[in-house]
């Protein structure tokens, strides 16, 4: 997604652009009111009763202001009436009291009313803000690796969850609203109409540039806030260096504080300034087309009291169309409003149905291949072409590679040749542009991909470091075996964790990093044999370590890599490493090099052919005499 600098933005406020053509306004129009039967489909699926209730709420509450309003009426030809004939103050009282303790019920009814609808939006807001959590991170679960290395991609879900479910549980407010209001001015409309046709639609017609003007404003919001979704996520991530424990050391050693903190502070003045703006101006115009509804409405009210003067009409009569003329601008202003807010709600909910409706890239096989219980013939990369999403270079190029059940291969070459790409495939994090990747001689995309990573033992070199206790740590690595006590604690021995839990003080149960109370923050070495402990937990057939014992020191590196056959007994083993001390123990060893395997063999034939690899070991142990 290209973002537009904020100066030069089409329609934004100060731009000097033309206005949108009409189909396009149309457009806009139709998308935002298209959203409300998928928002009122989410609020549903959050929670049913609440929901009915403010729906009944909505049908009792919208008959409330016509019966109070024509009560009021009853009281005062009541209070008049007894005036007339002269009955005395308790006659009076008595007559007027039945009227009176109706416009009393009328009023509790509201009160109880109003209490009940705020009782159901708190619970329904509540149990709708985690729904659409949910449905945004499930969705998030479904979608290819290729979203997730894309920015665009962090644009369109910092969109999506902002005040996603604020919206939507405004769309529903004003969805009732909107109906309540309609219900209203039906009854209203009846009687305004029979009194006077022309100062009905004065009234009504007197809040129609309001709103106008409030929806155009509307759209303005919406896009100025979508298009700072980069500058939103870009002060979310300055808050996070500035705060979090994995990055103070940095930023005290290098005063990156006060510089970083500036930066943060621009940003919001930025953004600042161009709210201020748009607000400035949507008050300014409200104010104008609020005084010509309130003019209207004066209008309205010096004609009643005329009437009522010349005797044309009963007080009771007045004092009922004052109370219609008062409530019908205000509920023909609040439809307006409601419409309007529903407009804009609309439009933020296109963002959350935009996201909810990505679908993931890699193509899944309807009737996947069983997997076979122990691989025959291994794993072959033959003629595989590849290259990220949005780039012209090629990560692989014509790669061709066998890799035998059982088998040690070590991957070697510079950064950026290819090697932690060709894992990603494996492990089909990605699918290759070109050519295939067979397993037992079928190809990977014929096979159900989660029954494949569950075959799959895999720790990156950026691994996760989860703020979690220690067996989680290790254990996540199959998670469906979580509790298995022996399964942990032989996946710890095997990665070397199990020195690192004794020393905790709860053990296994100890929560690690600094994040939550009573944390044990561990070294970068420990980190390394916790994630290595996860890896070795998927007992699966084939085990990929990328740069594995980078922070663990020679003696620990040494002693894993001396039982480096016996962990990975009747496994293959793909092993990534810089560190060519490691690497001599596997069978095989492949050069990567621009994207293809330009030598192969084990650490004796690469010496004697004196190709790259034998470069590299000779700068390699250079270093170390």
């Amino acid at each position: 997604m290209i973002v537009q600098p904020s100066s030069v933005r089409a329609g934004q406020p100060g731009s000097t652009e033309p206005p949108k053509p009409w189909r396009e306004r149309w457009q806009d129009i139709r998308t935002a009111y298209g959203n409300i039967p998928g928002a009122f489909r989410l609020v549903w699926g959050a929670d049913k009763f609440s929901t009915s209730v403010m729906a009944l709420l909505t049908l009792v509450g919208a008959v409330l202001p016509i019966s109070q309003a024509w009560t009021g009426k009853l009281i005062v030809d009541s209070v008049v009436h007894s005036m007339n004939a002269k009955v005395g103050s308790p006659a009076g009282l008595q007559a007027a009291l039945p009227y009176l303790a109706i416009e009393f019920g009328l009023i509790l009814l509201g009160a109880i009313i109003s209490q009940v609808r705020r009782l159901a939006e708190h619970v329904l807001n509540a149990r709708l803000g985690h729904h659409i959590n949910t449905s945004v991170i499930r969705k998030a679960l479904t979608l290819d690796l290729q979203y997730f290395e894309d920015a665009s991609f962090y644009d369109k879900l910092q969109n999506a969850r902002r005040e996603a479910d604020y919206r939507a549980l405004g769309i529903i407010n004003g969805g009732f609203l909107v109906l309540q209001n309609v219900i209203t001015l039906g009854s209203f409309a009846v009687a305004l109409f029979a009194f006077s046709p022309v100062v009905a639609l004065l009234l009504f017609g007197a809040t129609i540039p309001s709103f106008i003007a409030q929806n155009k404003y509307s759209k303005l919001q919406f896009r100025l806030l979508t298009w700072r979704a980069p500058e939103a996520r870009r002060m979310m991530y300055l808050e996070h260096v500035l705060t979090v424990d994995n990055t103070v050391k940095e930023i005290k050693l290098f005063g990156l504080g006060e510089p970083l903190l500036q930066r943060y502070t621009n940003m919001f003045w930025k953004i600042f300034e161009e709210d201020e703006h748009l607000a400035r101006r949507r008050s300014l115009i409200s104010l104008l087309w609020g005084m010509l509804a309130s003019a209207s409405y004066y209008g309205a009210y010096a004609w009643i009291i005329y009437l009522a003067a010349g005797g044309q009409i009963t007080l009771g009569l007045m004092t009922f169309y004052l109370a219609l003329f008062r409530n019908s601008q205000g509920t023909f202003q609040g439809l307006f409003d409601n419409v309007n807010r529903l407009f804009e709600n609309g439009l933020f909910m296109d963002n959350l149905f935009t996201f909810l409706q990505l679908t993931p890239q890699m193509s899944v096989n309807s009737v996947p291949v069983p997997m076979p219980r122990t691989f025959q013939r291994g794993l072959e990369f033959r003629h595989v072409w590849f290259r990220y999403p949005g780039r012209d270079d090629w990560a692989l190029r014509d790669l061709n590679l066998e890799i035998a059940p059982g088998e040690k291969l070590a991957l070697v070459g510079q950064n950026g040749a290819g090697k932690t790409t060709l894992i990603k495939l494996l492990t089909r994090l990605y699918d290759p542009t070109e050519g295939q990747i067979l397993l037992d001689g079928v190809d990977l995309r014929e096979y159900d991909p989660d029954e494949l990573r569950k075959r799959i033992g895999v720790i990156f070199q950026d691994f996760v470091r989860y703020q979690l206790t220690a067996k989680e740590n290790i254990g996540f690595g199959q998670i469906d075996r979580l509790d298995d006590q022996e399964q942990l604690l032989s996946s710890a021995e095997r990665g070397g964790a199990d020195e690192v839990v004794s020393e905790l003080p709860e053990g296994m149960e100890t929560m690690l990093g600094r994040w939550f109370d009573k944390g044990h923050e561990l070294s970068g070495g420990q980190w390394q044999k916790i994630a290595l402990s996860r890896a070795f937990m998927r007992d699966g057939e084939v085990l990929v370590l990328d740069e594995p014992t980078a922070a663990l020191d020679a003696e620990r590196e040494y002693e894993i890599f001396q039982r480096f056959r016996d962990l990975t007994a009747g496994k293959i083993a793909v092993l990534i490493s810089h560190r060519f001390s490691t690497v001599r123990m596997a069978d095989r060893i492949a050069v990567v090099e621009n994207g293809q395997v330009s030598e192969l063999g084990s650490h004796d034939e690469l010496l004697a052919l004196g190709g790259t690899y034998a470069r590299l070991f000779e700068m390699q142990a250079a270093g170390y005499r």
